[in-house]
């Protein structure tokens, strides 16, 4: 039976505009009959993975872009100078040997091409971009370099060697499904655990030279506008499946890595939308980590009645999610591993429900889950 490592978070926001949909406004949902605030999980997996930086060996974070071709070349060219002239014709090769669809260049102007860019997104880790080049190289020399790296299944390193991040969120190539990845983690919206309707700052921008220039007679705002904005306390959670983890990965170790480093992150990052205007960096007050087998269950049930309050909605958000988690464990499925860390004044009853750790420990005992699940 597959194994789970699910994480509960009750994180509260000032004002902010974390992730704006196509008019501006802060994203929403409709849950439990009334509007939520709601971050979306591709804007909090993009958080993660940027702060993954903060944790990891840059080798073991991938990149994901259409110009991957550039950064080939490059590598190509820093092995053996000898090959420039030729060594984006060689990247090309590569990528095209690899299994995607040949790249090729993007008009930038109206007679001018840019450098050759895949259709759509790749995402690979730095050890397989190094290994497409050494291929690349160890091609140049014949007739028909692509021709030679097909031969040499190149196509196998772009198989093999995954990054954390290409590990844990998957990676999809529509046009060649065998270079597919299935993503070892879930990451759901998170959603506000009380009615949230988005606000509308009015803003105007002085202009400063006018002010000084006396042959202006009014001394108004160069220009004006509005921002969406919502404070709201938020429910959050992920769940990773472990093995699916481990096999990505193929080492155990490389799986406590990632692991480690999805935790921490879970909790630090913070999606970077409009944060210059409101600064509105958080920690979450009460997080629940559990370990379990079968398939994973979100605690959200716990506020689709929406919390109504008058002072604070955290202190009652985490009673709430205690309550619901009690009795979720009881009536479905009882984790092997529960952990709880938070600020001390905010977990209440969270604090009952499981093993109470520093956020330093409770990282480092989700890691060893992934051993222990074997």
């Amino acid at each position: 039976m597959t194994t789970y490592l699910e994480i509960h978070a009750i994180q509260s926001v000032p004002p902010a505009n974390l992730n704006r949909d196509d008019t501006g406004s802060p994203k929403s949902a409709i849950y439990g009959g009334v509007t939520r605030a709601r971050v979306s999980s591709q804007s909090w997996k993009r958080a993660m993975r940027t702060d993954f930086n903060n944790h990891l060996d840059p080798k073991d974070v991938g990149t994901r872009s259409r110009m991957l071709v550039t950064s080939i070349e490059k590598m190509i060219v820093e092995a053996r100078e000898d090959l420039a002239p030729q060594a984006q014709e060689l990247a090309v090769a590569a990528m095209e040997a690899a299994g995607f669809k040949k790249p090729v260049p993007r008009k930038t102007g109206k007679d001018t091409a840019g450098a050759p860019e895949t259709g759509y997104l790749v995402f690979l880790s730095q050890r397989q971009l190094e290994s497409l080049a050494a291929a690349a190289i160890e091609a140049s020399g014949e007739d028909n370099p692509l021709n030679a790296m097909k031969a040499a299944k190149v196509k196998d390193l772009v198989d093999a060697d995954h990054s954390v991040d290409i590990a844990l969120f998957g990676r999809m190539v529509a046009d060649a499904a065998d270079l597919n990845v299935d993503a070892a983690c879930q990451v759901a919206h998170a959603i506000s655990v009380h009615e949230a309707i988005p606000e509308f700052d009015f803003f105007t921008a002085v202009d400063d030279a006018k002010s000084r220039n006396a042959d202006e007679e009014d001394a108004g705002a160069g220009m004006m506008g509005t921002v969406g904005f919502v404070s709201s306390t938020l429910y959050r959670y992920a769940a990773v499946n472990l093995d699916q983890l481990r096999a990505n990965l193929g080492d155990e170790e490389a799986a406590r890595l990632a692991l480690e480093a999805f935790v921490r992150s879970f909790v630090n990052s913070m999606p970077s939308g409009k944060q210059n205007t409101f600064a509105n960096g958080t920690r979450p007050a009460a997080v629940l980590v559990t370990v379990a087998s079968g398939q994973p269950s979100s605690l959200v049930g716990a506020f689709e009645k929406p919390i109504r309050s008058s002072d604070g909605y955290v202190a009652r958000a985490v009673e709430a999610l205690a309550k619901h988690a009690s009795e979720v464990f009881g009536t479905w499925r009882q984790p092997s591993s529960v952990w709880v860390t938070g600020t001390p004044s905010e977990l209440g009853a969270l604090a009952d429900l499981g093993d109470l750790r520093s956020f330093d420990e409770l990282v480092e005992a989700a890691g060893s889950s992934v051993l222990e699940s074997v």
